[in-house]
């Protein structure tokens, strides 16, 4: 009896499968490749101690990896982040991106599109580590109207699943940036919330930036070249991040004014013109690196709504999280993450 019962529910759970893998075709056939190009990543990577040891790596390039190790242990011992075998591992790129992300949003909307993945819930981007295949995909969100951005990634996390290794275009960073990069990434293996991803971007930027302050004055003296470099580049993305972010902010009233006897070509006219107004207001506004936001602007010309929606999904909760922090938690980040993992894990 019970082998029959056993042999009915494997047979209902193969026909479960089956039924699934039919109604979600696209979504499994997207897994597949996802974890294909994970694992071709995973299986290539050589362990950053082997590495050390190879008299043919660059010195200057040990020095990072060294420094990477250095933040990972900070991470963990200062800031109170999830000790992991993240990083540990390195994967060359050869000079070529490996990860490329979608995101889209409505033309006359403030209104990212969203995704539903297991495990991951709700989110506003899909990866891909075929180009080809991505671009597909952002060609045919264009033709439904979609605002579309479609580019390369500096990192990722797969929130434990994998092992995550440094990718060797993290090497070209300098000090700050890369302090910045790991902790953010390291953040989101420490909290991730479900369906928040908006939260959980904000968050794992501050935490990247409270963290990559502490790690670099740590290290190098809270009044060293390297510490005050990263303090003008953090000057530069607030004021920045504030400029778009008030931006978008305006550009909302816009679309929200706009009237059903608009014809499209009006609402798009209008919006064009707001874009250009943007980046032509960018001159009035002081940046120690302004010809390089100058350049980054301008992709707002073929991103349009998703550039816009681009900040609010990573920074534009950055002042309510320093509130919290200063007020409740005395700027003590290891307090703060510890109460933010009770909270939410």
């Amino acid at each position: 009896m019970f082998r029959i019962f056993r042999f009915l529910l494997f047979d209902v759970c193969m026909l479960a499968l089956v039924l699934y893998c039919m109604i979600f075709n696209d979504l499994v056939l997207y897994g597949l490749a996802q974890g294909k190009g994970q694992l071709r990543v995973i299986m290539d990577v050589r362990k950053v101690e082997e590495v050390m040891r190879d008299p043919a790596f660059p010195d200057s390039l040990k020095k990072k990896l060294a420094l990477i190790n250095e933040i990972r242990q900070f991470a963990s011992d200062s800031l109170g982040l999830k000790p992991s075998s993240n990083y540990t591992t390195i994967y060359d790129q050869h000079g070529k991106p490996v990860l490329w992300t979608i995101t889209a949003c409505e033309p006359f909307r403030l209104k990212a599109k969203e995704w539903n993945f297991p495990f991951l819930g709700t989110v506003s981007y899909k990866g891909f580590f075929n180009y080809e295949k991505g671009k597909k995909e952002a060609g045919e969100l264009l033709e439904k109207g979609y605002d579309v951005d479609y580019g390369a990634v500096s990192g990722w996390s797969t929130l434990g699943w994998f092992r995550d290794p440094i990718l060797s275009s993290m090497l070209g960073r300098n000090e700050g940036h890369i302090a910045n990069l790991i902790i953010h990434e390291l953040t989101h293996g420490t909290i991730y919330v479900k369906n928040r991803v908006d939260f959980n971007e904000n968050l794992a930027s501050f935490v990247g930036d409270k963290g990559a302050e502490r790690f670099l004055a740590f290290k190098y003296g809270s009044h060293s070249k390297i510490a005050e470099e990263y303090q003008r580049s953090k000057s530069d993305r607030k004021i920045y991040n504030m400029y778009i972010l008030q931006k978008a902010g305006q550009l909302d009233s816009l679309y929200k004014s706009f009237t059903p006897n608009q014809s499209v070509m009006q609402k798009e006219m209008k919006k064009m013109a707001f874009i250009y107004q943007t980046i032509e207001g960018l001159q009035a506004i002081p940046l120690y690196h302004k010809k390089s936001y100058t350049g980054y602007t301008h992709d707002a010309l073929v991103e349009k709504n998703a550039f816009f929606m681009s900040f609010r999904r990573y920074d534009s909760e950055y002042d309510v999280f320093e509130k919290e922090f200063r007020e409740q938690y005395h700027s003590d980040i290891r307090r703060y993450i510890e109460a933010l993992v009770k909270r939410w894990n």
